[in-house]
Order: structure tokens, then sequence, then C-alpha cells
């Protein structure tokens, strides 16, 4: 719901969105630039969320904010649990000289400090003088380019989750069973191993998608990350935190809007790794069975009494 509201109601990649304004327009103050909604009666207004000092539009930008925020956590999420997978997996299944470069090459990465490495991107990214590298490019995409070097630096937890859970697995006797019966080292990893690990990692990519948010955030708190004219959740945080005990809806709503993001991404996880996650259908299939039969032989006894 919160995906779909940020990048239809201000627009994206190009596409116009419904809502008429987006997060650069001004427009003269309207009551004081207070939000007009209101839940009785309830209405919707001409601003919503209010608008800054300047006229602007704070839902736009809080939407606009969102989409950034989405973004960096989508990217860093796909690139960290992709390259997390591969990396444990090979190392906790085929171990030996594989796991040691590996486990290695993770504990290099694990040491670099991450968030002087995302203010080092950030500034990269969001450069514009001319004749930069990234001049044109990084002009349009400096979240884009922040979201993938993150994503490449992010795996390292995951892939040592994943390499704990692979050297339980490869041990279970499915897996010897499987082995045994002339599977391939794919087949074994893919078709037995990897489904069986699929509620860790889930899990953790999750976890990981809300701490990208929060360094997003963070990042752009401290004036490193997304740059102005566009905006984020923690752009407009760090630049409404003086109004808060005078206009304190500017500092409400991205602060609000990051909440929701962080929950929404955790609760999603939950339901995906009870739904992909082998062991919980096991269980329920077994639950049902054991009702199954206790309500048949209970009938039974149930019939006679009332003979009786």
């Amino acid at each position: 719901m919160i995906f779909l509201l940020a990048f239809t109601s201000v627009g994206a990649f190009g596409i116009p969105g419904w809502w008429k304004y987006n997060h650069v327009d001004v427009s003269p103050l309207v009551n004081d630039g207070a939000p007009t909604s209101s839940f009785w009666p309830l209405a919707w207004g001409e601003h919503p969320f209010g608008q800054d000092r300047i006229g602007r539009d704070l839902f736009a930008m809080t939407m606009r904010g969102a989409q950034q925020s989405i973004t960096v956590m989508v990217l860093i999420g796909a690139i960290a649990g992709a390259v997390g997978a591969i990396v444990g997996g090979l190392a906790g299944y085929f171990r030996g000289w594989v796991e040691a470069i590996l486990m290695r090459l993770t504990d290099v990465i694990i040491i670099i400090p991450l968030l002087l490495l995302a203010a080092v991107v950030g500034q990269i990214a969001n450069r514009r003088d001319e004749g930069s590298w990234l001049t044109g490019f990084a002009a349009n995409n400096g979240v884009v380019i922040l979201g993938i070097f993150l994503g490449f630096v992010s795996w390292v937890g995951l892939a040592r989750l994943v390499r704990g859970e692979f050297l339980t697995l490869r041990e279970r006797e499915f897996v010897d069973a499987a082995r045994i019966s002339g599977a391939s080292n794919a087949r074994i990893i893919f078709k037995h191993i990897l489904p069986n690990a699929v509620g860790v990692l889930i899990v953790n990519v999750t976890l990981t998608m809300s701490a990208a948010i929060l360094l997003e955030t963070a990042l752009s708190y401290l004036g490193l990350g997304v740059k102005a004219p566009d905006t984020s959740l923690g752009l407009l945080v760090a630049q409404n935190q003086e109004a808060f005990a005078t206009r304190p809806w500017l500092f409400w709503f991205p602060g609000l809007f990051i909440i929701l993001i962080c929950l929404s991404i955790n609760f999603i996880g939950d339901g995906l790794r009870d739904a992909f996650d082998p062991r919980q259908k096991k269980f329920k299939a077994k639950t049902a069975i054991e009702t199954t039969r206790h309500s048949s032989t209970t009938a039974p006894v149930a019939d006679a009494s009332k003979g009786s």
C-alpha cells in the first residue's frame, strides 16, 4: 500500500502521478501551512500534510522521500540477498579451500566502516561539477548508485548466516540420500538445501532492507545522502527539526513514514518466511493430521454416549 501510494501519487520513471503537486512546486500558503485534512468531518483538503515555509506541498515531498527510501531498500536487499546467499551457500556446502577464500573475503569486507563508505559514495554520487565521471548520470540517479554500492558491501552478515545453515543442512539424512542416489551438487543445493534455508534467508534480507532505510535516513540527515532539489525522508526530518515546536507536522509525517516502511517490510518478511519455509508446512500438515485423527476417535465415543 505504501509502495503504491508513493510511486503513483507523484509519479516515477517519467510517468506522471495523480497528485496535482510535485516535491518542488511552490504555491500560496493555505491555512498558514497547517494540514488541511481532518478526521471529523472526514476531509482531505488542498494540502493534507500541510506545507513548508515557502509553500511546497508536504504530501508530495513525503511521497518523493518514500520513493527514495524504497528504492535504496529494494536495491540493497536484492543485491545483498543474492550475493550473501551465493557466497554463504558455496562456502557452507563445499567447505575446504572454497570456504577459506570466501570467508577471508568476508572478513576483509566486514571491517570496512559502512557508514563512512556510504558517506563517501553519497558524496561522489551527488557531485554536480562539470567534467566529473558521474556528471549527468549521477545527477538523476544518485540514489541508485548509492543503493548499488551499499548492496555490494551489506551482504557479509547474511553470508555468514547462510553458511551456518548450509553447514547444518548438508549433514542431514535427506542430503546424504540425495548424494547416494547420484544427484549433482547443483541439484542438492537448489532442490534440497536452499528450500530449507529460505526462512533464514528471507528474514535476514528483510532485516537488511530495514537497516538500509535507516542508513539512507541517517546519511540524508547528516547531509551526506540525497541533496536538494531532490528530497528524502531523512532530509525532510533534518530540514524540519528546528520547526518541531512551531510546525510539528513537518517533522511528524516523514518520521511516521520511516516507521511504517520499516514495520511493513518486517511483517512481509515474517509472512514470506511462513509461506516458503518447508518446515512450517510440515508442521501445519502434521497438526492437521493429528486434529483429524483426534476428531475421528472422539466421534464414536460421542455417538455411544448419545445411544446410552
